[in-house]
């Protein structure tokens, strides 16, 4: 009988490969991010001229903003919006980004056999961290053995708003978050920009995960 145990549990051990290579480059052909928007009468790109500017007014100036906003500028023009100075656009396009401290955690020991959840964070105004989304990550391996690893997890976020800039109306906002193992701004910001202009406008009041690919599969 015990041989027939170890038989089993040799054969469970053969079985889980597959599928733990499939989960781990699951994770690897993709960026997550949801993507919260919210619209009230946004204008068509005909006649509309825009321009990018901090909503942190510490960013403000800064070539670190100047590189990421460039990134926004080009998803603008994509729409068909056209750039002009802050001072004679019609739109300005109020854009922040952010990147947490990290929290560890341990994988291992999860109610899935291949990802355990957690509470992680959504970022919001101010470029700060707020907890109490829900995010999955962390491996666990019933059959090799019960070690413990600890990864430190990292929430990133953009904020984009679209105000009228005649009378400062609100048209637009929204917000891509993300939770990764980076906490490369240079890595994480191009993916949230693309996350937040994919099916621009979106639908308001919806919540999307949407998926990009990583930044070294761009370059090939």
């Amino acid at each position: 009988m015990t041989s027939k145990i170890k038989n089993i549990g040799r054969s469970l051990k053969l079985a889980a490969v597959p599928l733990m290579l499939a989960a781990l480059a699951a994770c690897t052909t993709g960026f997550n991010a949801d993507v919260s928007r919210f619209q009230s009468q946004l204008p068509a790109p005909d006649g509309q001229t825009f321009a990018v500017v901090a909503d942190d007014p510490k960013l403000a100036g800064g070539l670190e903003f100047s590189q990421y906003a460039q990134l926004v500028d080009a998803q603008m023009e994509k729409l068909g919006y056209h750039e002009a100075s802050p001072n004679s656009a019609t739109l300005l396009v109020r854009f922040d980004y952010g990147v947490d401290n990290g929290r560890e955690r341990t994988t291992g020991f999860s109610r899935d056999p291949f990802w355990s959840p957690w509470y992680g964070g959504y970022w919001g105004p101010r470029r700060g961290f707020y907890r109490g989304r829900l995010w999955g990550y962390g491996w666990y391996d019933p059959f090799f053995d019960n070690d413990y690893d600890t990864v430190t997890i990292y929430t990133s976020g953009i904020d984009l708003k679209i105000d009228r800039a005649a009378d400062g109306k609100r048209l637009f906002e929204g917000k891509a978050e993300a939770a990764s193992t980076s906490k490369s701004l240079p890595y994480l910001v191009p993916n949230l920009v693309e996350a937040m202009f994919t099916d621009f406008p979106g639908n308001s009041g919806e919540t999307v995960r949407i998926t990009v690919a990583p930044e070294n599969a761009k370059k090939h």
